[in-house]
């Protein structure tokens, strides 16, 4: 059994020992993401020595700002994040701080991503591919040799990179048989109820099988990005902590250290292990806005994979259309591990369950980050709530 340390003070403090069979409950999870690391196995992805990246400021209150709603009734801005159990939020516009706020958790503290931790896994891929380390249209196998025998065999990195492989894999978060779950289990973050899940985040990903050809729509699966994290891994022969670290969160000029939760075997979780700051994730978004650089013209991310993203493929759209996520995101497309929520493509997101976003806004030069604690994984009602929040802000600072 796994229990935390609990330190005195901290905002949500649970009134019971976290265990491994709780961590995750309503009771227990907003004081869980902020404490990964003295939960379970974590390696540190490390801000390095380069310059902090600092924000200047200029403080709006967008509290009582009105957000239209699709039933025709409008909420405050204040009100919507009120009432989606924000730990904090903040608003970046061209390169300046307006709102940075922290109603559940400290300034200093890092939380749980959840799944905008993909985001910065294909991020990775990218600047691996521009050193041509890693080659988009080479076979994932080419790299990750345990994965011949598996569903993954003949699938190319960049129909995983885009969600796009044949794999089976049941992303149902309230299955406790989903694989979704199950790989928890073979992770160490769950506990192991079947003899036949092994330990360990690869020899699970061996295991999983195709159940149609590769390359056809997409379909939202957690596994495609822990295939990715592997590629990067056996690519370059480097712990994706140190990966992270060197290529991307030391020279974007990060303020604090990541963490990421491993396994038994020191591998990481790439689909939804990484805790970081607000404020480094704000980082994180805005170098889209800038083909990739940094305030001080660090080239962090390469331009042609910032241009890639948002252009998405010749059909990303319709590969994007076959899935039950359309019905939700009508128009909208998935690339590179980003979602794109509209047909004009101007805005881009990276979600995690429970809460977690980053909202890259190019038209208006918007950047805005919110990290949460809901008690069910997922809840429209709260994810579009947010998302019009944000467009609201966005669209008042445009004009």
């Amino acid at each position: 059994m796994v229990t935390a340390t609990v330190i005195g003070g901290d905002p949500g403090r649970p009134d019971v020992d976290v265990t491994l069979d709780n961590w995750q409950s309503p009771a227990q999870l907003h004081w869980s993401f902020q404490h990964l690391a003295e939960i379970f196995p974590s390696a540190t992805i490390s801000r390095g020595r380069a310059p902090t990246w600092r924000f200047p400021t200029g403080p709006a209150d967008f509290g009582q700002l009105a957000v239209a709603l699709p039933d025709g009734s409008h909420e405050t801005v204040g009100g919507l994040l009120a009432s989606t159990e924000t730990d904090a939020w903040m608003v970046v516009h061209h390169g300046v701080v307006l709102a940075e706020e922290y109603p559940g958790m400290r300034p200093e503290g890092v939380h749980l991503l959840m799944s905008v931790s993909k985001s910065l896994v294909g991020s990775l891929v990218g600047i691996l591919a521009d050193r041509r380390i890693i080659e988009l249209d080479a076979p994932v196998t080419h790299y990750a040799h345990g994965l011949a025998d598996s569903g993954y065999a003949g699938a190319t990195v960049r129909q995983v990179l885009d969600m796009r492989s044949g794999v089976r894999f049941s992303e149902h978060y309230l299955d406790p048989n989903a694989e979704v779950r199950r790989i928890e289990e073979a992770f160490g973050w769950a506990r192991r109820r079947e003899p036949w899940v092994p330990e360990g985040l690869y020899p699970f990903l061996t295991t999983l099988h195709a159940d149609r050809p590769h390359g056809g729509g997409f379909r939202y699966r957690s596994c495609e990005s822990d295939v990715l994290g592997w590629v990067c891994e056996a690519a370059t022969g480097q712990r994706f902590g140190t990966l992270l670290s060197d290529l991307l969160w030391s020279p974007m000029g990060a303020a604090q250290d990541a963490v990421i939760g491993v396994d038994a075997f020191g591998t990481g979780m790439f689909d939804g292990g990484i805790s970081a700051s607000l404020g480094d994730l704000v980082r994180f978004g805005a170098l889209w806005l800038n083909e990739g650089r940094t305030a001080a013209g660090v080239h962090v991310l390469p331009s042609w994979w910032v241009a890639d993203t948002f252009a998405g493929g010749a059909d990303s759209a319709e590969a994007f259309a076959t899935s039950l996520d359309a019905t939700v995101m009508p128009g909208g497309m998935y690339r590179n591990q980003f979602w794109f929520p509209y047909p004009h493509r101007d805005v881009m997101l990276a979600l995690g369950i429970h809460g977690q976003m980053i909202y890259v806004n190019r038209r208006t030069g918007t950047v805005a980050a919110k990290l949460s604690s809901w008690p069910e994984p997922q809840s429209g009602w709260k994810l579009f709530r947010t998302l019009r929040a944000f467009d609201t802000i966005a669209h008042s600072l445009a004009h």
